[in-house]
């Protein structure tokens, strides 16, 4: 998604830099989500958006995947706001903590895998409900 991230952000020198650098939980989900394994859809690692650099995203689904460590028990503030401007710009966010992916990868994958499964529109009704009788 060019255009909408800033040049520093951007600079592939620094999206090198977190590839390499990832942590065990970001190595280990990341085994999860390459190659398409979650139902042919493509994630990003470290991929620059806005002003951020996001830990695994699914542009065809806009769907983010943020690992947090304890650092991010003093920045709640700052993750929320990020998440914002995400949700505004039309993304979902979800956010795990490197204990749950490293403990709980199952579980964590199928919070994923659920969230990238079409939703019914919200203003249709019920299977079988507003559709008129045939006489």
């Amino acid at each position: 998604m060019r255009g909408q991230t800033n040049k520093p952000v951007r600079q592939k020198r620094l999206q090198r830099i977190l590839r390499k650098g990832m942590t065990r939980a970001e190595q280990h989900i990341w085994r999860h989500l390459r190659k398409r394994q979650i139902n042919g859809f493509k994630f990003r690692r470290q991929h620059p958006y806005g002003d951020y650099i996001l830990d695994f995203v699914c542009l065809e689904a806009k769907l983010v995947v943020e690992i947090d460590g304890g650092q991010h028990v003093e920045a709640a503030v700052k993750d929320q706001g990020r998440d914002d401007t995400l949700n505004q710009a039309g993304f979902r966010v979800l956010r795990f903590w490197n204990h749950e992916v490293l403990g709980k990868v199952d579980a964590v994958m199928e919070v994923i895998h659920q969230a990238l499964q079409p939703h019914p529109h919200p203003n249709l009704p019920p299977e079988g409900e507003g559709v008129p009788e045939r006489r």
